[in-house]
């Protein structure tokens, strides 16, 4: 056990949620990349202000990379808060505007927002698409990459 900057205990593991709206490309990329490259020291989940279906577009650009989402199931952010988990972190991946309807987590110590865009919203042929969400996926990782080096 360890004595964290704002005086709380926190046990084992960084643990981190990222939040978008639908929990189906943006969040789910990130808890899966955090948990890839520095699992050992952090413990991502993920969740939406609104569950969702997961998108087909961010389970093949996370594939190419070698990771399988395509197991995972959309989730509310408000059955994590309704549940009292505590978290070091909550990093909103969606707009400013929508980051403003997350709740409060006890016992979060940071709050971050990194805006980027929905790939659900994207639109063009198949392989346009995918590009557009692979440029989300390598946005996202170059964010988890300095969010480890500086956390």
């Amino acid at each position: 056990m360890y004595f964290c900057e704002r005086k709380k205990y926190i046990m084992g593991k960084t643990k981190v949620l990222f939040i978008c709206i639908h929990n189906s490309a943006r969040s789910q990329m990130a808890e899966a990349l955090l948990n890839h490259l520095a699992g050992e020291k952090f413990e991502a989940q993920s969740a939406g202000l609104e569950e969702g279906t997961l998108n087909p577009f961010a389970i093949a650009v996370m594939h190419e990379i070698g990771i399988d989402i395509s197991g995972n199931k959309s989730k509310s952010v408000f059955d994590f808060f309704k549940r009292g988990e505590i978290f070091n972190y909550a990093i909103t991946v969606c707009d400013e505007g929508n980051s403003e309807r997350c709740p409060i987590f006890p016992g979060v110590t940071h709050r971050i927002l990194w805006s980027i865009l929905d790939p659900s919203i994207f639109t063009g042929t198949h392989e346009e698409k995918l590009d557009k969400t692979r440029k989300v996926r390598d946005e996202i990782k170059a964010n988890i990459e300095q969010f480890i080096l500086t956390n």
